[in-house]
């Protein structure tokens, strides 16, 4: 089956410029460039090395824009498939659990392309604007309690209306531990930290920036293009993940009552420490609400455009303030805050 003239245009749309040659890069594909977004220095109380890699540079405004293309080139493959004989039918539509910042990310980018709405099962409790900027974008929005019970893949496509879909959420088909933030990933090593504090929401990024580390480790004589870093400082680039357990928290973006699809375990980090694949201190820590608030406060001084998700990592290292070295060098990622 050939393409319809439709789906010819939508394929000749998408123009993935380069899977990793930071001189032709891909994202975004408005302004492609390498890196994406811009990493500063910031002021900070008690420290005197401190940069803010500034995930708010993105088109919607957080890190989510970049999982948000890899969605579209997916439906590239699709296109190309179909193309050549491959497959039949229509495109199908993706269903994703959603805080609605990474639905928002990919619907955006869907209706740009001209591509299936996607379906997003959101927890009862969002508020209405969401709901609405959400339906402005023609997603296809299921609410649900969330809460509730661990939902496997098949009753997200159930609970979405969508069995014949494809479930974003879950499925290891788009390789979503190495490909939704590899670029990003590569730019956050390239800054070259001895520590480095990211938020822990859905896991994805944590699993990506681990990933890279132990590729561009265990791969001790050929690189990817992107990578511009020393092999022994990022041995010992200390990562630390921020996250709650409260379900009142300011940071509502890290709190999940169940997190089914995330690789993360005590082993699983043990095992990179043990293989030398980050600094001994790496780990995910529970941030506390008053050092949420410190942090927001002093990145609204400094005209940072975050929220409490996003900033979460600056709030950890307020938070460990005692237990990390004044003069380190040391990386904050702001995973941004959606334009509405």
């Amino acid at each position: 089956m050939s393409l319809t003239p439709k789906e010819q245009k939508i394929l000749d749309s998408i123009i993935v410029r380069s899977d990793n040659d930071p001189s032709n890069p891909e994202f975004p594909a408005d302004d492609p460039k390498f890196p994406a977004t811009p990493t500063y220095q910031i002021q900070v109380e008690w420290f005197t090395n401190v940069w803010l890699k500034d995930e708010s540079h993105n088109p919607t405004g957080t890190h989510k824009d970049r999982l948000a293309w890899e969605i579209v080139v997916t439906y590239k493959h699709f296109l190309e498939a179909k193309k050549w004989w491959q497959v039949d039918g229509p495109l199908p539509q993706m269903s994703i659990i959603s805080s609605w910042s990474a639905a928002i990310a990919i619907q955006t980018q869907l209706q740009k392309y001209w591509l299936p709405s996607l379906k997003a099962l959101i927890d009862f409790k969002i508020e209405k604007k969401y709901v609405e900027i959400l339906e402005k974008l023609w997603t296809e929005i299921y609410l649900t309690d969330l809460s509730k019970k661990l939902l496997t893949p098949i009753e997200i496509l159930q609970l979405t209306n969508n069995e014949d879909g494809i479930d974003i959420t879950s499925s290891e088909a788009l390789d979503p531990t190495q490909r939704y933030y590899d670029r990003l990933s590569y730019e956050i090593l390239n800054s070259s930290p001895d520590y480095c504090f990211v938020p822990f929401g859905t896991g994805n990024l944590y699993e990506n920036i681990l990933n890279m580390t132990k590729k561009e480790i265990s791969w001790l004589w050929i690189h990817d293009p992107r990578f511009q870093w020393d092999i022994e400082t990022l041995k010992s680039c200390h990562f630390l993940w921020a996250t709650t357990n409260n379900p009142d928290t300011l940071a509502e973006k890290l709190y999940s009552p169940h997190l089914p699809f995330v690789h993360f375990s005590d082993q699983w980090i043990k095992i990179y420490k043990q293989s030398w694949f980050c600094g001994n201190k790496s780990q995910v820590h529970i941030v506390q609400e008053q050092w949420i608030k410190k942090a927001l406060e002093v990145a609204t001084s400094q005209d940072i455009s975050c929220e409490p998700s996003g900033i979460a990592g600056f709030a950890l290292l307020l938070q460990m303030r005692e237990q990390i070295p004044s003069d380190a060098k040391i990386l904050i990622v702001n995973t941004g805050k959606t334009r509405l």
